[in-house]
């Protein structure tokens, strides 16, 4: 009897570890994944970097998720800021992305002139300054415009909402933004520029459950060896920071899911 038990502990063991190898082999730990090397190695590709929209969203980063690499980014915008006079007003004007009490010269605003930034800049200083009478109309017609119009009128209504102002708009008309904005999201082997900004900025409006996650997965199985992305996958040629920094904003929104962030625009001092 004593043998026939130590035979069956003997064979529960070995089927007790043959079970724990299988589970390892189909779970592999959470550590080694694709998605933290991902993350990873586009953290790298930003060391260094000089590009001042890059900059500001790597503070954006650090407020929100605590990336240490980034933690001098307003730092760094501030140097180059210094060193670039003629694209300081523009700068300035952007600072307050990373800076709640940003302060402005009397013509930087002059210097606001691409149609995107029109529908941004309002929302970024409405807290300050207002929103102009016509904002609802330029809005709806940023949004029915679709491609970049569409993705910085989401990001408008972002800063619109964490700057606590209102803008009159047609009932429903901010949930179809939403949708037209997924809808931009091909669902083909290719990933582009228009799509790594229109999924992460629906991360950064709490809308991530309209990112299929197929592809998230695209996503990270077309990064290049340099850790950066292409402005379209199926165009041979070198990374770009614009593509990189979409994509890294969309995957540490994956990586560190949370039912609220801090605010994307830096908050008043206390």
């Amino acid at each position: 009897m004593r043998k026939k038990r130590t035979a069956f502990l003997v064979f529960f063991i070995i089927a007790l570890c043959s079970l724990l190898v299988v589970t390892l082999l189909l779970h592999p730990a959470p550590e080694t994944s694709a998605l933290q090397r991902a993350v990873t190695n586009a953290i790298d590709f930003f060391e260094g970097s000089r590009e001042p929209d890059v900059l500001l969203m790597l503070d954006v980063m650090h407020r929100r998720f605590g990336i240490a690499e980034f933690a001098d980014a307003l730092q760094r915008y501030d140097q180059v800021l210094a060193e670039r006079p003629q694209q300081a007003p523009l700068m300035r004007v952007f600072r307050r992305i990373a800076d709640h009490d940003n302060p402005l010269q009397a013509e930087d605003l002059q210097a606001v002139s691409f149609d995107v930034d029109r529908v941004t800049v309002p929302a970024l200083y409405c807290d300050r300054l207002g929103l102009p009478a016509d904002y609802p109309a330029m809005f709806v017609e940023a949004v029915n415009s679709g491609d970049y119009m569409l993705t910085h009128a989401l990001l408008a209504w972002i800063w619109i909402q964490e700057n606590g102002c209102e803008a009159p708009l047609p009932n429903g008309f901010i949930e179809y933004m939403y949708r037209a904005t997924a809808a931009l999201i091909g669902d083909d082997l290719v990933v582009d520029d228009l799509e790594l900004e229109a999924a992460a900025f629906l991360y950064l409006a709490g809308q991530g459950a309209l990112v299929d996650h197929a592809f998230v997965e695209r996503v990270i199985a077309v990064q290049n060896d340099d850790g950066g992305w292409l402005p379209s996958s199926n165009t041979p040629g070198d990374s770009h920071w614009h593509a990189t920094i979409s994509a890294l904003l969309l995957l540490l929104h994956v990586e560190f899911p949370a039912d609220s962030y801090p605010p994307m625009l830096a908050p008043a001092s206390p």
